[in-house]
Order: C-alpha cells, then structure tokens, then sequence
C-alpha cells in the first residue's frame, strides 16, 4: 500500500476535478458554490501537485502510482457500489448479477483499483419502479452526488475519517461484462434470468 502524509488544513481550495463535466454533474457548482476553485478535466493527467484536494468521479483513467505519489493531495474517488464489493467496471451490473448489495462510496484513492479506505457509503434499496439498469444507475448517479455534498465541507478540509476496507469483495473488468448482455435497458429480473439460462456460472470475478 502507498505511504503517504495526510495534509489536514481548513485553506483547501484549489481543486482538481476529474471525470465528468459541468454538464454531467452538479459536483463542479457544489465545490464552486463553497468557495473552492475547481479545474476540471477528462483527459489523463501525469501529476496531482498543485491541487489541494483531487476529485475522480466517472474518471476513465487508472491514477498512476507516480500520479497519486506526486502531491499531497488526498485523492477521492466516487464510486458506484458498496465496496469492497463491485470495485472495478459496470458495478450496477455486478450487484444484481452476482446478487451482492447495491450501494455508493467515496474512498481515498491509494495504489489499487477502488481499494482505497473509505470516507463515507451508504447502501441503496431501490423501489419497484426502478427496474432497469439504466434506472438504477440513475439512482446511484443520484445517491452520491447527495452524499459528496453531505461530507463535502469534511472532504475539502481533511476532517474526515477513513475506514480502511475489510474483506476482498469482488472485482470485473469492463471485458467481464458478458458478451450476451441485452443493453442497460432491459428489465434487469427478465435479463438476469436470460443469463442465468444461458451463461454458466462462475464466471464472475466475484470472491
């Protein structure tokens, strides 16, 4: 695991956003909103120094070790599962298809792929109407937009307390998306049951 020292300071205000835009999320005016002066981009970076505090939400790019050693900076990553469970690609699909809870994270990033201890997660039940990977995922974009605003002041200050992660959990690559999958709007009970005919299992990732 990456060693490296934890500034703690209330002056943190120059941040680095990474993943998606203005127009894709409302995280950009949130982190404006409170005083902070928020870069953004998509494309991959090579150093986080500079920044006080660097933000990866529906970033599509591995943080380098040199990248993540490069700074000071705490590094937070947003994530769409209830890890350890579903670190890595497409964790909507995971939960429902290796039936392992659904839920959101927000973790510091260290050398690994969403191994990071964790700020903040909550689990997500969703109601009878939200049948379809594509709502669901609206969901979860929904879940944790609300909970980076609840820690946000915590985040941007380094207040908040880490929890490292316990257990293995489960881990897919995007290849690991089955080949045979119907699209993310297909009712997700008929379509797991279509794989479940079709697919043998096992060939999940899961631990």
């Amino acid at each position: 695991m990456l060693e490296r020292k934890r500034y703690i300071g209330d002056s943190r205000k120059n941040i680095l956003f990474l993943g998606y835009s203005e127009r894709q999320t409302r995280l950009i005016s949130t982190l404006t909103r409170i005083g902070c002066s928020v870069h953004h981009t998509c494309d991959k970076i090579n150093t986080a120094s500079g920044y006080d505090c660097v933000v990866s939400y529906g970033y599509r790019h591995i943080l380098k070790e040199e990248v993540i050693l490069s700074s000071f900076a705490p590094i937070i990553n947003l994530h769409i599962s209830y890890l350890p469970w579903n670190r890595g690609a497409h964790p909507n699909f995971w939960s429902f298809y290796d039936c392992t809870p659904s839920g959101v994270s927000i973790h510091v990033v260290d050398g690994g792929i969403d191994t990071g201890p964790i700020i903040s997660q909550r689990y997500v039940n969703f109601n009878k109407n939200e049948n379809t990977f594509a709502l669901t995922y609206r969901r979860l974009r929904k879940e944790i937009e609300n909970l980076f605003e609840e820690n946000v002041k915590a985040i941007i200050s380094g207040t908040y307390v880490a929890i490292p992660q316990r257990r293995f959990g489960s881990y897919h690559r995007s290849a690991d998306l089955p080949k045979e999958f119907g699209g993310w709007d297909s009712n997700i009970q008929e379509e797991i049951a279509r794989l479940d005919a079709i697919l043998p299992r096992g060939q999940s990732a899961t631990a």
